[in-house]
């Protein structure tokens, strides 16, 4: 499926990168951190639906996550 001569899965990659890039917008470090942890999720996505799956796409971004998780719900800082 493409829209606008672009794949769905470069979509995706679109999405989770304006998700990050918008996330280091927020003052709020909690905020911050949750909309990066979704820009997160949508590169794991991306990364397992590349042709080949990528990898180092899909750790990186599941161990961004998994810290922000520890930041939001161990730590819980301000």
């Amino acid at each position: 499926m493409e829209l606008f001569n672009i794949t769905f899965t470069d979509w995706i990659g679109y999405a989770a990168m304006a998700t990050v890039l918008i996330s280091f917008l927020m003052k709020n470090v909690n905020t911050l951190r949750l909309i990066n942890s979704f820009g997160c999720l949508l590169f794991v996505a991306y990364g397992l639906l590349l042709e080949p799956i990528s990898f180092p796409i899909i750790i990186t971004n599941t161990a961004i996550f998994a810290i922000n998780l520890y930041y939001l719900f161990v730590k819980k800082t301000n």
